[in-house]
C-alpha cells in the first residue's frame, strides 16, 4: 500500500472507542474526585470550589495605569499611583489578575511547588482577560526566566507554564529563549525592597543569538507574582537595553496593600 495512504477506524470502532475513553474518565473521577486546589474539598469538574472562587479577589478598574495597583475609589481616567510617580518602573504598564490574598498563594504554591502544572491554563485565563489590552498590542510574550540550577531542580519553570497558556488564550507567541538568567539570585521573599533591588541586580541578559528577536518588538512578560517589582523590572531594562521597542508586564498575582492613594 502506497505511504501516503491512511486508514481510518470504521466509524462503529471509533464510536466505541470514545466510549470507552468517556467510561475511563468517569470510572477516575468516582474512584478520585477532583479537588479544590486551595482547598482540597471535593468539586464537580475543574476548578474552584465556591467558597474559594467567592474569596477570590480579582483586579478590576479602578487601578493605577502604570503598575496595576487597585484603587479604593475611582480617581478618574489615566490617574498614577504614588507608586508609579516617585519611583516608576522600567516596564511601560502591569496588570494582575488577583490580588495576592490566601486563595491566589494556594494556586500560585500549587502551581510551582507541588507540581500542579494543570492549573496553569486556568490562571492563564484569569491572566489573559485582566491583560487583554497588553495582549493586544504585543508581539510575543517572555516568560521570567529561571537560573538553570533552579530549574534543573524544580524541573520546569511555572512563569514559561503560564506563558504559554497566555498563549494558547490570546493566540501571541513565546519566545522562551529572549532572556536568561545568568545570576543565582537568592529567594526573595524576606528581603526589603532595597535586597529585593540590589539582589536582581545584573541577573538578566539577553543572548546573542536571541536579539533579533527583542529589537524593536513589543513585548510582555509573564510571571507568577509581584511584589515589590524588582524582578521584573530587571528584565525589563535588560530587554530594552537589548532594543526592544516596549516592555509590559502581567502577572498572575500581585501584592497589594488595601488602601492606596491616587495624584
Amino acid at each position: 500500500m502506497p505511504a501516503s495512504v491512511s486508514i481510518a477506524l470504521p466509524t462503529p470502532i471509533k464510536r466505541a472507542a470514545d466510549a470507552a475513553r468517556a467510561l475511563f474518565r468517569t470510572t477516575l473521577d468516582l474512584a478520585l474526585p477532583p479537588l479544590c486546589p486551595a482547598c482540597h474539598d471535593p468539586v464537580e469538574g475543574r476548578g474552584l470550589c465556591p467558597g474559594c472562587w467567592s474569596k477570590l479577589s480579582f483586579i478590576t478598574r479602578p487601578y493605577c495605569e502604570r503598575l496595576g495597583i487597585p484603587f479604593v475609589y475611582d480617581p478618574g481616567p489615566g490617574i498614577l499611583s504614588m507608586e508609579a510617580i516617585a519611583d516608576p518602573p522600567a516596564y511601560h504598564r502591569a496588570r494582575a489578575a488577583v490580588r495576592f490574598d490566601d486563595i491566589a498563594r494556594a494556586l500560585v504554591h500549587g502551581l510551582k511547588y507541588g507540581d500542579r502544572l494543570d492549573l496553569a491554563p486556568m490562571m492563564g485565563r484569569w491572566i489573559s482577560h485582566a491583560g487583554h489590552e497588553l495582549l493586544a498590542e504585543a508581539d510575543a510574550l517572555v516568560p521570567v526566566p529561571l537560573h538553570w540550577r533552579r530549574l534543573w531542580a524544580r524541573r520546569f519553570n511555572q512563569s514559561a507554564a503560564l506563558a504559554a497558556a497566555i498563549s494558547a488564550e490570546s493566540g501571541v507567541s513565546v519566545v522562551g529563549s529572549a532572556l536568561k538568567r545568568v545570576k543565582p539570585t537568592a529567594q526573595q521573599v524576606g528581603l526589603t525592597r532595597p535586597e529585593r533591588a540590589l539582589n536582581v541586580q545584573g541577573a538578566f541578559r539577553v543572548p546573542e543569538d536571541s536579539m533579533a528577536a527583542v529589537a524593536g518588538r513589543r513585548l510582555v512578560l509573564v510571571d507568577d507574582v509581584l511584589t515589590s517589582g524588582a524582578t521584573v523590572d530587571g528584565c525589563a531594562r535588560a530587554l530594552l537595553r537589548a532594543g526592544a521597542a516596549n516592555v509590559d508586564v502581567l502577572i498572575f498575582a500581585r501584592v497589594a496593600e488595601p488602601v492606596r492613594t491616587s495624584i
